[in-house]
């Protein structure tokens, strides 16, 4: 049986732009950009996923936020469940905890950075709300 993973995503959204994150070389799909989140752990809301990420990742706590999409999408290797969250404001000036370069991306130019295949629909739905 392959391995399944459920993530909350934030796309962190201040006016035109979206917050974006570079994946550290060692990780799946590493050296790509994404949009902020992680592993939903087991017996975990995933608005508490979505606040507890953005708080270990960038420093942050959401405080406007909603649902925006599901999304299911098989790798070779493995199937990921995005729960995809619209972050309209939060506390607190993003940082890369981990060491991670953030960006701060116009939405018509998210296609011109390299993303992992799953997180194309979040681009298409950005683009066409």
């Amino acid at each position: 049986m392959q391995k399944q993973i459920h993530v909350a995503v934030a796309v962190i959204k201040i006016k035109n732009k979206i917050l974006i994150a570079k994946r550290p070389e060692h990780l799946h799909k590493g050296g790509y950009w994404e949009f902020p989140g992680g592993k939903v752990e087991h017996h975990e809301k995933v608005e508490s996923a979505l606040i507890r990420e953005c708080a270990e990742e960038l420093n942050i706590q959401p405080v406007k936020f909603r649902p925006l999409q599901v999304i299911e999408h098989q790798y070779p290797e493995k199937s990921v469940i995005l729960d995809v969250w619209l972050v309209e404001d939060y506390l607190g000036v993003p940082k890369g905890l981990e060491g991670q370069p953030l960006k701060w991306c116009f939405t018509k130019d998210l296609s011109n950075f390299r993303f992992p295949e799953a997180n194309e629909e979040i681009i298409q739905l950005i683009n066409n709300p």
